[in-house]
């Protein structure tokens, strides 16, 4: 059955954590997917772990195809989330980090709302549950969408730039579990990392991570550059509520001193 949605998955040294989110792919309804793993492990390749093997196993005995790419030497995430797209073939692609539990039936409500609104994307944010007992009202204003998701231009240090509190710690888990209507809405946002389902043709218009040749290997904020550029020409949005929960684990991208959308222009290519 041909690819509806690639599921792109970066991962670096994190076996037992690739293998989770793996295995919360096989509970996903709607259209069809591929998974496709680049795998930039220098100790071991994760693809070789055993916990790994065996998802992999169960995928393909559900039917999903699965494949994992070694992608070495590592040149930075902006080069490894444009080696993904370079193998994606489905018009839709859904970026998950290796670190991240989607709820069943997920990627069909992801799916659906891209479908809908034509926009570039839509994505969830991630829950961090461990800070399920710190209350930061002042961090959980959100901003709803009525009617079809527009173009939007955010910048760093702008006033929409500061919706990305919404998503620190466990915010919007706060914000949907208050929501007496549990139907899905579409809200406003900086960014969303983690679980982002873009409409391929979308993101390559408007370069995709080609930019990573202007970047040094050691950078961050490569996924927040590709959304600005996308929400500028095409729109996009985050899914409440969201669905998707992180590990929390220690970050594998610890130098940061340079931020993508901070030393490189937020505008897509076409787009003044």
């Amino acid at each position: 059955m041909t690819a509806i949605v690639d599921v792109l998955v970066p991962t670096c040294d994190r076996p037992a954590a690739l293998a989770v989110t793996l295995t919360a792919l096989a509970a996903q309804t709607g259209p069809p997917l591929r998974i496709v793993v680049s795998d930039q492990s220098e100790r071991l390749a994760g693809a070789l772990a055993p916990e790994v093997l065996a998802v992999l196993r169960y995928l393909r005995a559900r039917g999903i195809e699965a494949e994992v790419r070694q992608h070495l030497p590592r040149r930075g995430m902006a080069e490894q989330r444009a080696f993904l797209l370079s193998l994606a073939t489905a018009p839709y692609c859904l970026y998950l980090d290796d670190d991240v539990i989607l709820e069943p039936g997920l990627l069909a409500r992801l799916h659906a709302a891209l479908v809908a609104q034509g926009c570039g994307f839509v994505g969830s944010a991630v829950h961090g549950l461990s800070h399920l007992g710190q209350k930061r009202p002042a961090q959980e204003r959100i901003e709803f969408w009525d009617g079809l998701v527009q173009p939007e231009t955010v910048r760093p240090g702008s006033a929409a730039w500061q919706r990305h509190h919404l998503h620190s710690a466990a915010n919007l888990f706060h914000v949907q579990s208050r929501a007496q209507d549990r139907a899905d809405r579409l809200y406003r946002v900086a960014w969303i990392g983690g679980c982002v389902l873009f409409d391929t043709h979308k993101l390559r218009a408007c370069g995709g991570f080609d930019f990573w040749r202007d970047l040094p290997p050691e950078h961050c904020g490569e996924d927040v550059l590709a959304q600005l550029r996308v929400m500028e020409r095409y729109g996009g949005c985050g899914l409440l509520p969201s669905g998707a929960y992180h590990m929390e684990l220690p970050t594998t991208v610890t130098a940061r001193e340079v931020d993508a959308p901070y030393v490189l222009s937020g505008a897509a290519p076409g787009v003044q």
